[in-house]
C-alpha cells in the first residue's frame, strides 16, 4: 500500500501543484519517494530561504500556489523570511516539512532538527499550522490549506509530518482534491449603500490594492462608469492598463496622490491595507482624508485596521465591483482630466527621477510584456511610483511588505517557472545580491533564461544615507563587494558589464535568448548624474 508520504504527492497533483522547491534532507527522504514517480517538477534552490523566495515568485507571478518541500528544523526556519514576505502580501504558499516522530514531540530529548514546537514557530508567519497526527487526516488538511488559497485571504499555510506518519500507510485513501469555495461575493444591502454614496459623489477616486490583482476587467468597467481616477499599491500595479486614461498610476507615498485622495469627496478602496508601506514609504505620516471611505476587503479584519471606513464590505474584489457597476447611474466627473492633472503633478514631484524613468523605458522597451521582479535597492524604490505596467502580475518586490533582501533572484527563477512565455528580469542591488547570489547556480541547473540587472552602488547606499540624516556615523554599511560578474560567471551565468542605455536594451534581448541566467552589472555612475534617494 502507499505510505501516507506518496499519498500526499498524489493530494498535490489533483489539486494542480506542478511544480515542489525543495531540498531533500534525511527526514524528507519519504516524501521524494511519491515525488520521484509524479509529474510534478522538483527544483532545487542552494537554501530553504530560496525555496520560499521561489515559491513565493511562483505564486506572484502565475496566481497559482507555490510549494516547498522542507526538512525540520533549519529547513523551516531558514524559510521563516521568505514565509513572512509572502504573509505581508497575501501570497498562497503551501509549506510542508518533516517534524520528529509522534512518541518524541516535546519531549527535548536532542533529535535531530529538533525545535521545542515547530508548529509554534510556524504559525507566527503562516495562515495557520497543522501537525498532521494521523495519516487518514491528510485529504482534510490538505483541503482546508486550498480552501485558504482559493477563498479568503491566502498566504502561507504550513503542514509537518512526523517521521512515523510520512511511512504510515496510507491505505485506501480517497486521493481526489476537495472542491475548493468560490470566493465570498457582497451583501445586497453593501452594494446598495456604496452604490448610493458613490452616485451622490463628484470628486471620487478609486484606489486598489493587491486583494484586486485578479479583478482587472471589473476594475476597468467601474471606473470608467464612475468616470474617477484610479490609484494602485504595488501589487495592483497594471491592475488598471498604465495607457488607461483613467489610470494614475504611480504610488499613494507621494504627495500628489495623498492630495488626490484627500480631496476626494469618496474614495472606493478595493484590496488594501492602506499600510505604512504602501501608503507611507516617505514617513510622512497618515494619509489625511476629508471625504467619505468605502473599504472592500475579502478579510473582515482588514476593514477594522489603519482608516476607518463610512461602509465596510466583506467580498472578493471582482464580485464586488460587478455588482456595484451594475447600480452605478453614469455621470460626467471629469475623470480623465483630474487623472491627467495628477499624473503630471507626480512627474514634477521632486522624488520623481527622470534618469530611472529612462532606465525603465529602456527595459520595457527592449522586452515587450516583461515581467519584472523587484528587491529592496535604490531603482525598485523609485519602481514604487514610476514604474507602471500594462497587466497585472507584470511586476512585484519585496521593498514593501515585508521589506527583505535577497529576495528578487529565487523569486524571479519562480516567475521565469510559472511563465516560461514572459521574458523575466530581476533588479536587485550589489549587496542584496549577495544575500542570494548561489541560487543563480538553481537557475542554470533549471536552464532559465531570466536577466539579472544588480544595480551596483558598492555597499548599503540607502541605509549610508539614513545614518547620515540621522547624524549616526555610518557603521556596517560600507561593505566589501566581491567582482559580481567574476562570481555569476563561475556559477555557471552568461555577464555583461553595459555602460549606457543602449547597451543596456541589447544585453537584455539577447539574455532572454539564452539557456541559463545572465547576470547584467549596472554600474551607479554610468546610469545616474542627477542625486538619488536620500528620502528621509
Amino acid at each position: 500500500m502507499p505510505s501516507c508520504g506518496e499519498t500526499l504527492v498524489k493530494l498535490l497533483e489533483g489539486y494542480g501543484v506542478d511544480t515542489v522547491f525543495g531540498i531533500p534532507g534525511n527526514h524528507t527522504v519519504q516524501l521524494y519517494r511519491g515525488l520521484a514517480n509524479s509529474a510534478i517538477r522538483h527544483v532545487s534552490p542552494r537554501h530553504e530561504q530560496g525555496a520560499a523566495f521561489m515559491a513565493d515568485g511562483y505564486a506572484r507571478a502565475s496566481g497559482r500556489v507555490g510549494v516547498c518541500f522542507l526538512i525540520s528544523g533549519p529547513g523551516l526556519t531558514n524559510a521563516a523570511t521568505g514565509m513572512m514576505q509572502a504573509l505581508a502580501d497575501s501570497i498562497p504558499m503551501l509549506v510542508i516539512t518533516a517534524v520528529a516522530a509522534r512518541r518524541d514531540l516535546g519531549m527535548g530529548e536532542g533529535r535531530l532538527h529538533e525545535l521545542p514546537d515547530q508548529g509554534a514557530l510556524a504559525a507566527q508567519c503562516s495562515r495557520f499550522s497543522h501537525t498532521l497526527m494521523d495519516s487518514a487526516d491528510l485529504p482534510r488538511v490538505l483541503a482546508r490549506a486550498f480552501a485558504v488559497f482559493a477563498g479568503e485571504r491566502p498566504g502561507p499555510v504550513h503542514i509537518e509530518l512526523p517521521l512515523d506518519v510520512i511511512t504510515a500507510d496510507a491505505g485506501d485513501m480517497d486521493t481526489r482534491p476537495w472542491p475548493v469555495p468560490a470566493r465570498p461575493g457582497p451583501a445586497p444591502h453593501a452594494v446598495a449603500d456604496a452604490a448610493a454614496l458613490l452616485n451622490e459623489a463628484r470628486q471620487p477616486v478609486v484606489m486598489l490594492g493587491g486583494g484586486a490583482v485578479d479583478a482587472g476587467a471589473e476594475a476597468k468597467a467601474l471606473a470608467e462608469v464612475l468616470d474617477a481616477p484610479v490609484c494602485n499599491t504595488v501589487n495592483a500595479k497594471g491592475v488598471m492598463p498604465a495607457s488607461h486614461s483613467l489610470a494614475v498610476g504611480s504610488s499613494p507615498s507621494l504627495a500628489p496622490v495623498r492630495e488626490a485622495l484627500a480631496a476626494a469627496d469618496v474614495v472606493l478602496a478595493v484590496g488594501t491595507e492602506w499600510a505604512e508601506t504602501d501608503y507611507d514609504m516617505l514617513f510622512l505620516g497618515d494619509v489625511r482624508r476629508q471625504g467619505r471611505l468605502i473599504r472592500v476587503d475579502i478579510d473582515p479584519q482588514q476593514l477594522a485596521r489603519n482608516q476607518r471606513p463610512a461602509l465596510a464590505v466583506a467580498s472578493d474584489a471582482a464580485l464586488f465591483m460587478a455588482a456595484l457597476a451594475d447600480r452605478l447611474e453614469p455621470v460626467e466627473r471629469g475623470g480623465a482630466l483630474r487623472t491627467a492633472a495628477i499624473r503630471d503633478a507626480v512627474r514634477q514631484e521632486a522624488h520623481y527621477h527622470s534618469e530611472m524613468q529612462a532606465l525603465f523605458t529602456c527595459l520595457q522597451t527592449a522586452l515587450p510584456d516583461l515581467l519584472l521582479v523587484g528587491d529592496s535597492t535604490l531603482p525598485t524604490y523609485y519602481a514604487v511610483w514610476q514604474y507602471e505596467c500594462e497587466s497585472p502580475r507584470r511586476y512585484f518586490h519585496s521593498a514593501t511588505g515585508g521589506g527583505t533582501l535577497g529576495f528578487a533572484i529565487p523569486a524571479g527563477l519562480g516567475a521565469k517557472l510559472a511563465r516560461p512565455d514572459l521574458p523575466v528580469a530581476v533588479l536587485i542591488g550589489d549587496g542584496s545580491t549577495q544575500f542570494t547570489l548561489t541560487e543563480l547556480a538553481a537557475g542554470v541547473e533549471a536552464g532559465l533564461p531570466v536577466a539579472v540587472l544588480v544595480w551596483n552602488n558598492r555597499g548599503y547606499q540607502e541605509i549610508r544615507q539614513g545614518m547620515v540624516a540621522a547624524e549616526v556615523e555610518p557603521v556596517g554599511v560600507d561593505i566589501f563587494t566581491p567582482d559580481l560578474v567574476a562570481a555569476a560567471a563561475a556559477l555557471g551565468c552568461h555577464t555583461a558589464r553595459p555602460t549606457d542605455l543602449d547597451r543596456l536594451a541589447d544585453c537584455l534581448q539577447q539574455a532572454v535568448r539564452q539557456d541559463r541566467p545572465t547576470v547584467i552589472e549596472l554600474r551607479q555612475e554610468d546610469f545616474l548624474t542627477q542625486p538619488a534617494g536620500n528620502w528621509y
